[in-house]
């Protein structure tokens, strides 16, 4: 019985000790106290894709000038009985697969792959010759479908919406409840697409502050980020509720022989 008591013993130490011994891949950016983060300088610019959804508003000082460019959705029957395209609500663009946008008056425009700054410069440049000299069109662009998917090992798994097209992975991993003790921070997965339709994977190691310089750093539209299980949590899978039960009346079964023999010297 002592062998089977020390047996057990060393069981539960070997568990905690192997605890203790993983907390350390816990930690974020372990070595950022050790590397040059030079190579992260640069302002982030999300670039348009096929599918995305954009809308586009043009201001000009006359506002008879720019109206022609600025579609409103269709319009509804309200409560009262009358048409109402609702304030504010602008048509949008959806980006077809050549990466074209079809505009007003312009027609057809290639807008894949251009920033927003960019798509802006060109749209003025498109529009200008159907207003009148002395106007400068003032164009704004936004991607209205920018999000990205967060799931696995996180405590709140969702779809994240995006309205400043700028999120990098550990701000869409605190927005998605941050991961569990049980997500693996050497290992996330960064699923994405490409302008072709072409997925790729990369593994992201969280513990690596070099992940700051890296081109994943900030999640494009349509990212998915899964966080994976470590060892711990894929092992205890497979425990099901008899084995939990059965986990307990061994150690209350331990426990009883425990104090029987200790009541018996």
């Amino acid at each position: 019985m002592k062998k089977i008591l020390f047996s057990f013993c060393l069981f539960a130490s070997i568990i905690i000790f192997g605890s203790c011994v993983s907390s350390k891949k816990v930690p974020y950016f372990q070595n950022i106290d050790s590397i040059s983060l030079a190579a992260s300088r640069g302002l982030y610019d999300a670039r348009i894709m096929p599918k995305d959804m954009l809308t586009i508003t043009v201001n000009t000082s006359d506002p008879a000038a720019s109206a022609p460019f600025n579609l409103a959705v269709s319009k509804t029957v309200g409560t009262n009985g009358e048409l109402s395209s609702g304030s504010n609500s602008l048509q949008g663009y959806l980006v077809d697969n050549n990466g074209n946008i079809n505009f007003p008056s312009v027609g057809r425009i290639q807008v894949a792959g251009l920033t927003k700054p960019e798509c802006e410069d060109l749209i003025s440049e498109k529009i200008r010759p159907f207003l009148a000299s002395s106007e400068i069109p003032i164009v704004t662009v936004r991607m209205a479908s920018y999000r990205v998917t967060v799931t696995g090992e996180v405590g709140s798994p969702k779809v994240i919406p995006v309205s400043y097209e700028k999120l990098s992975i550990i701000e869409a991993l605190a927005q998605a409840g941050d991961l569990t003790i049980y997500g693996r921070r050497d290992n996330i997965l960064l699923i994405r697409e490409d302008a072709t339709g072409e997925k790729h994977h990369v593994r992201l190691n969280l513990n690596d502050a070099n992940i700051i310089n890296s081109p994943y750093y900030y999640l494009q539209q349509n990212d998915i980020v899964y966080v994976q299980p470590n060892k711990v949590k894929s092992g205890n899978s497979g425990l099901g509720a008899a084995t939990s039960i059965w986990f307990t009346c061994i150690s209350m079964l331990m426990s009883i022989t425990t104090f029987v023999i200790n009541l018996v010297k």
